[in-house]
Formats: C-alpha cells, structure tokens, sequence
C-alpha cells in the first residue's frame, strides 16, 4: 500500500468487482436456482434440468453492478486500511503480538460487515429477478421484483444477518489461506528468478491462482450458510404482506419481516432440513466452488493488477515518496519505542 492512495484501491476493487459480474454471473444465477425451493417445480423434468434453467442468465445484473461497485471499493479501501493499521501495531511498535493469518482474517471480516451493508439490498433484489419467470413481455424481471418491495423497502435489508453470516466465515477462510499462497507462489517464483518478480501481468496472475485455490475450498465449506441466505433473500421477495409494519432494523436483518413467506435464519435451517435433509444444505456446493474459484481469481488478480498499474503509474508521474521525504530530522539509532518507555530494555534470553 506503500505507493497507493484510498482512491487507487477503490478503483481498483469496483473494476474488479465489474469484471467478475458481467464474467462470472450466469453461474451465480444457476447457483442460485438450484438453492431455489421451487428447483425441482420450475427447473426439472422428470429429474433432469430443462431448459428454463439456462435462460435468461444476466436477469437482475444492473442492479448488482450499481452496488457491487462502492461495496467492492469500500471492502479492499477497509481491507487494506485494517491491515496496515494492525501490522502497524505489532512490535517492536508495541507489545501486543497476533499472528499475520489472524490480522488478515480480521481485516476481512470488518471489510466485509461494511461491504455487506451496502450490498444486501441489491443481492436481495439480484437473486428474486434471477428466479423471475419472463412471463410478461418487455418487463425487465429487476422492475418486477422492485414492484414487490415498494410498499416496504426496509424489506430489502432482510438477510443481511445471513449475508454477513456467509461472507465473513468465507473471507476469514479463504484470505489467511490466500495470503500465505500468494507468498509462497512469490517466493518460490523469486528463487527460480533471482530474487524478482517482473511484471504486473505475473503478480496478478500469482493472486489469482492463490485465490482460485483458497476461494474454492472456501466456497465447499460456507455452501450450507449460503443456502440459507439464498432462501431467506427469495423468501423476502414473496407477494404476501407482512401481517405488521416493523422499525425494528435490527429484527428485520435477523428476522426479516412477520409475515408467511419472510422466514429467520433458524427457521429457514429448519425447514431445509425438513424437507431436503442434510444434502439440501449443500445443494450447488461444486457449481459454487467452481464459480468462486474463477471469479475469486478473476477478483483479486484484476484487483491486484489494477492496484500495482495504478501504483507503478503514480510512481512514473510522481516519484518515489520514500526518497522524496525530507529525512533530514529523522534520528537512526536506538531509541525509545511505544513498547519500550524511555529506554532500551534487555530481552528476557540477555538478562541470563
């Protein structure tokens, strides 16, 4: 982030999160009908996929590249804020010590509590117009599914709980994995050069193949949570009124609605269980890890290309700031640090 700017790495996640979308959407769609309760009634014939499933694949994209743009932006600008400020804090800066994987899993997890703020209405209204039967003519299914929604818009916020509660066990998954892959790859990559790694294409291409890697077995694992989600996202959208108006924002993200069609969390479990067993809960768990392998690595490689683009061009036009700065007061020596007081201590094995 040395070369960076908060502006560089919003830029450079909201492209990344535009070219995922118009790439890797028509799998999300199947994804989601899949995890649909309605699956096996609207996309099977007698056992077997017809072809309603594969029809009308970018249905409700508009919406999720609106949003997905500043809720991209504002993961990888927290991200990459978290992280420096916790690695920062680590000595000999101070005393408290934690571990690079746990600093990167919680730097993903607050990334994504402020991202998934932003994106769950637009992920509500995504995956009702994916399932929307094109039975009217010239209505865009994204405009049908509003329809639902303006009588209550707060509805759109219901299953927030369950989007955070899939995306941060995801991220606190796959980014620890995916930064120590990418280290490694560097690593390994720098022996068989000499000690470099050239280019922006083969650092993008290092981060897109560890995150493809951690991004899949990620995806397998938090299958079950993302069913849920998606119940509880479809279940929002249903045409039956609430029996009551609700203010309380924070039963509505746990809860959603009181009405016949708009479930909770536990409930939504309940019922997949109920009626799918234990299976249900990882309906399209591989076409999901399939997916997310691709668009994890599409993802962070575009996002980390765009960001060394950005900083190599800033670079170029701007100089080097470290051999710019002005070190002329700057004393080198040993000093008191913020862990240290005043003076310089002996460690523990020295005093022996």
């Amino acid at each position: 982030m040395a070369f960076n700017t908060n502006t560089d790495i919003w830029l450079a996640g909201a492209f990344a999160a535009f070219s995922v979308d118009i790439l890797v959407y028509p799998l999300d769609t199947i994804k989601t009908r899949i995890q649909s309760p309605d699956y096996k009634k609207l996309y099977t014939d007698n056992g077997k996929a017809n072809k309603a499933l594969f029809r009308g694949l970018y249905q409700g994209i508009g919406s999720i590249i609106l949003v997905t743009l500043p809720s991209s932006g504002a993961f990888f600008t927290t991200y990459e804020a978290l992280k420096y400020t916790l690695n920062d804090a680590m000595p000999p800066n101070s005393t408290l010590f934690m571990p690079q994987p746990v600093i990167n899993a919680v730097s993903s997890g607050g990334a994504e509590l402020v991202s998934c703020a932003i994106l769950t209405p637009a992920e509500v209204i995504k995956q009702n117009a994916q399932v929307v039967q094109k039975d009217i003519k010239g209505v865009s299914p994204t405009l049908q599914v509003l329809k639902e929604f303006r009588r209550n818009p707060l509805r759109l916020w219901s299953g927030y709980t369950a989007l955070a509660g899939r995306n941060l066990p995801f991220t606190a998954l796959q980014f620890p994995v995916f930064e120590h892959l990418k280290s490694y790859f560097i690593q390994k990559r720098q022996k068989q050069k000499g000690g470099k790694v050239d280019g922006i294409v083969e650092r993008a291409s290092i981060t897109a193949m560890s995150a493809g890697i951690a991004g899949s077995g990620a995806a397998w694992i938090t299958t079950p949570v993302d069913v849920i989600k998606t119940r509880m996202m479809l279940s929002a959208g249903k045409h039956d009124q609430a029996s009551k108006e609700t203010k309380d924002i924070g039963k509505l993200l746990t809860e959603g609605l009181a009405s016949k069609s708009s479930k909770g969390i536990f409930e939504t479990a309940r019922e997949i269980a109920k009626n799918d067993g234990i299976t249900g809960f990882f309906r399209g768990a591989a076409l999901r890890a399939v997916w997310t392998a691709l668009g994890s690595g599409l993802y962070l490689g575009v996002y980390e290309g765009g960001r060394f683009y950005l900083e190599d061009s800033r670079k170029a036009k701007e100089g080097d700031p470290i051999m710019q700065k002005d070190w002329s007061n700057t004393k080198i020596g040993i000093g008191p640090s913020r862990s240290q007081g005043e003076g310089v201590r002996k460690s523990a094995w020295q005093d022996e």
